[in-house]
């Protein structure tokens, strides 16, 4: 989960305090008082889902046990029950979702075997779409359906498989699930990371919720995604980049598939209209510098000439004669000033300047230019 991992070691420190920070409490009013101004938190919205305490979990497996009891050996499912202690130290306490498992593969053999594939480090498409196929049947018992789904899908966003996790994910619902955190959480994680911005702000938003009593890295990481993908631009150089880097992560488990390659027409796409709105800025800024230079050439109402013409002046047209003399070497240079002037020609005006000058300069030595 490489933006996790980012943005953690980036900003978390930052962010630390702001992550800790407990529920706002609403002070009780003095008698003879009027009540105390609310709190932030007393205008916010009632969380839409709750976190099932242990004892709610222990109950729910308890059932799924006495339905399964007639399919299981009767060793198997006592040693489950008494996994499950009604008065269980706090220390001792395992992750919920991990116990819930752990209880379903004992009993159950299909679990155990998607579980195990898990653990031997293979969550291939094929093992999902294997355990998918009974974990979609009506028959399933629905806690178990539910828990194991759950597990996979988190199980899934651990291995940088965010279409598979999201596909398992997507459907379940947080106010039966046995550890809605860890649902919502790896929900947004893989909707993040797949750019999908305004359903992954929705699922973080609804984490965010239950603000102060999720656990600690939930929230702080929630935070940090939540910011990130807000501020994430579409069609930027940033989102293009993370596209890209998709493409390689779905490259990196071999998958070449008609989902990469829209991935990648995609960012083909994005870089073509970035490279054309590139090329048209420039040519508007030459065409403007260019005009900005060209104030000679400006008609009356400081537009440029449409066409070349003659003006169209109101003058007679004469112009004083002025004596140049009648010496036989009037505008002929030295050959040495003739070079310095063109090479000064050269470094201000257009080239076809130079070319021009340098034709007239010869009609004037072979006597074709009359003066």
């Amino acid at each position: 989960m490489e933006p996790v991992r980012f943005l953690c070691a980036a900003l978390i420190a930052s962010l630390s305090v702001l992550a800790v920070a407990g529920p706002a409490v609403r002070a009780a009013p003095q008698h003879g008082q009027p009540d105390a101004v609310l709190s932030d938190r007393d205008l916010e919205r009632p969380p839409s889902w709750s976190i099932p305490t242990r004892a709610d979990v222990r109950r729910r497996m308890n059932e799924w046990l006495d339905r399964a009891a007639g399919q299981a050996a009767a060793a198997d499912v006592a040693a489950v029950r008494e996994s499950w202690p009604e008065h269980e130290p706090a220390e001792a306490a395992s992750d919920v979702l991990d116990h819930v498992i752990d209880s379903f593969s004992r009993i159950d053999a299909r679990t155990a075997a998607a579980r195990q594939s898990i653990v031997d480090g293979s969550p291939t498409s094929a093992m999902a779409a294997a355990t998918i196929d009974w974990l979609n049947d009506p028959a399933t018992d629905t806690f178990q359906r539910e828990a194991v789904r759950l597990w996979l899908g988190r199980e899934c966003v651990r291995h940088d498989r965010f279409d598979d996790g999201l596909a398992i994910l997507a459907d379940l619902d947080p106010t039966t699930s046995v550890d809605p955190a860890a649902l919502l959480f790896h929900r947004a994680a893989c909707q993040h990371w797949l750019l999908e911005s305004d359903v992954a702000v929705e699922s973080l938003d609804r984490l965010l919720e239950r603000s102060g009593e999720i656990p600690v890295r939930y929230e702080r990481v929630a935070r940090l995604l939540r910011a990130d993908i807000a501020a994430l631009e579409d069609e930027s150089l940033d989102h293009i980049a993370r596209r890209m880097r998709d493409i390689t992560r779905r490259l990196d488990l071999g998958r070449p598939g008609p989902k990469t390659l829209a991935v990648q027409d995609g960012v083909i796409d994005s870089l073509d209209k970035m490279i054309k709105a590139i090329e048209e800025q420039q040519q508007q800024q030459q065409s403007q510098s260019s005009s900005g230079a060209g104030g000679g050439g400006r008609s009356g109402n400081g537009t440029p000439m449409d066409d070349s013409r003659i003006a169209g002046g109101k003058g007679a047209g004469e112009v004083t004669k002025r004596d140049l003399g009648d010496s036989d070497g009037w505008g002929k240079l030295p050959p040495h000033k003739r070079e310095e002037a063109l090479q000064q020609i050269g470094r201000e005006f257009p080239a076809h300047y130079r070319e021009a000058i340098e034709q007239y300069f010869k009609r004037l030595a072979s006597g074709e230019e009359k003066r």
